[in-house]
């Protein structure tokens, strides 16, 4: 019925009894003494979780750090693939219009850099 810090629960368990009155029995204290023992473990409990929360915080944020950087390592390798290809594509034109040159060309350039 009632939850375990709930003040009303102390007041209805020590109902009735008195200052100066009843004294508690040995099963009253044994009572009490787990209860303080419930309420401790309760308290460790809390601290787990909260520690528990603080940690799967901390690994969210390191998960989209990572997902940041990740996202601008791929943008930065799709801009070096685009300089790369435009910068094969020049390749390939210039080799192309140097290869349909007359023959006469060709065979002058490659003798500029000796016999093979």
């Amino acid at each position: 019925i009632f939850g375990p810090r709930d003040p009303n629960a102390r007041v209805a368990l020590f109902y009735g009894i008195e200052e100066g009155g009843i004294r508690a029995s040995a099963s009253y204290s044994s009572h009490e003494i787990d209860e303080q023992e419930n309420d401790r473990a309760v308290d460790g409990l809390q601290d787990r979780v909260n520690l528990l929360k603080r940690l799967s915080g901390d690994i969210h944020e390191e998960v989209e750090s990572h997902n940041h950087m990740l996202d601008r390592m791929g943008n930065d390798i799709d801009s070096s693939r685009i300089v790369l290809s435009g910068t094969m594509d020049k390749f390939k034109m210039v080799y192309f219009k140097s290869s349909h040159r007359s023959p006469l060309l060709n065979l002058s350039n490659s003798n500029k850099h000796g016999p093979l």
